[in-house]
């Protein structure tokens, strides 16, 4: 007949129990990743070596999302519904594009003697135009905005019912004002949005004056 024991709670060998059940569940915890996880993070990687290597085809990349966005708005126009969708993917790209014509700091915050000026037209020394949504950054979300809603077509609860005209008209009447305060920001202190890079001096014509380019 086989003999039964006790451990009493105290001993040596009910604390190696307890470690050992504390080593299995740790290694089922903070083991290896699991397939899915590791399958998630491959995509990551492909998918920001392609951002990447897209980086300095400018035309390229706003020519697809154009293109996006014409596929996008005939799918809407044929299947007439998702208005709310587009009505907030419009006030979307439009704070987009406030960022990125806005600095990154603002001059209103910056004494008039102090801190680094923004480049304007009486600037001697050249000064890039620091924006608060870089270009890169500003195509990818505007893409990514239109994927989402273009996903967002697939699902009937999506499409709320609403009168369109209405998003048209309040859209045009956000547009203008929006436009209207940037430009009047602009206007105040004296910024330009857009640098073309500094001026290279090539040499002197025939008449001993030196020109720029």
């Amino acid at each position: 007949m086989g003999q039964s024991f006790m451990v009493e709670p105290g001993s040596d060998i009910s604390g190696r129990i307890r470690m050992s059940e504390g080593d299995s569940v740790g290694d089922s915890i903070h083991g290896k990743p699991s397939v899915v996880g590791a399958f998630f993070t491959r995509i990551g990687q492909v998918y920001q070596s392609w951002l990447d290597k897209s980086t300095p085809f400018y035309a390229a990349r706003w020519a697809s999302t154009l293109l996006l966005t014409a596929v996008y708005m005939i799918r809407v126009y044929i299947l007439q519904g998702w208005y709310i969708v587009t009505y907030a993917l419009g006030i979307y790209h439009l704070n987009l594009f406030i960022a990125f014509l806005s600095p990154k700091v603002d001059p209103s915050m910056l004494d008039e003697d102090e801190g680094p000026s923004l480049p304007t037209k009486q600037n001697e020394e050249f000064r890039p135009f620091i924006r608060r949504l870089p270009e890169f950054k500003f195509w990818h979300s505007a893409t990514k905005g239109i994927v989402i809603a273009m996903i967002c077509t697939f699902f009937e609860a999506f499409n709320v019912p609403v009168f369109w005209p209405i998003l048209v008209m309040y859209f045009i009447m956000l547009f203008c004002i929006t436009m209207k305060r940037q430009i009047k920001h602009m206007v105040k202190y004296r910024y330009l949005p857009f640098t073309h890079g500094k001026r290279t001096y090539k040499g002197k014509d025939e008449t001993g004056k030196a020109f720029a380019s």
